[in-house]
């Protein structure tokens, strides 16, 4: 089990939180203009790779906000945890 360290609640079991898939993805400028093989690369195809990996969770049995997570996929260690618009933070795993 994860122990997350909300920025507003503190540290609380990962059983409070909803994990909000891969982070810092931006919606395209263009997207009026994307055909559905870029639309669909947009809405589904995320990076899913091995080792430091940049997630957004929501504390949803607590305050309710999102946060970033840096969290190693091969030990599950949190390296990380800041604020949605904060840069991703220069770590190595």
């Amino acid at each position: 089990m994860l122990l997350l360290d909300c920025p507003w609640c503190g540290p609380r079991s990962e059983e409070e939180f909803a994990c909000g898939g891969e982070g810092h993805i931006v919606r395209p400028t263009n997207s009026a203009d994307m055909d559905d093989r870029a639309w669909g690369d947009y809405v589904f195809m995320r990076g899913n790779q091995k080792g430091l990996y940049f997630e957004r969770w929501r504390h949803s049995h607590g305050c309710g906000r999102w946060f970033n997570v840096a969290r190693s996929t091969i030990s599950h260690e949190i390296l990380a945890v800041y604020h949605v618009g904060d840069a991703k933070p220069e770590l190595s795993e």
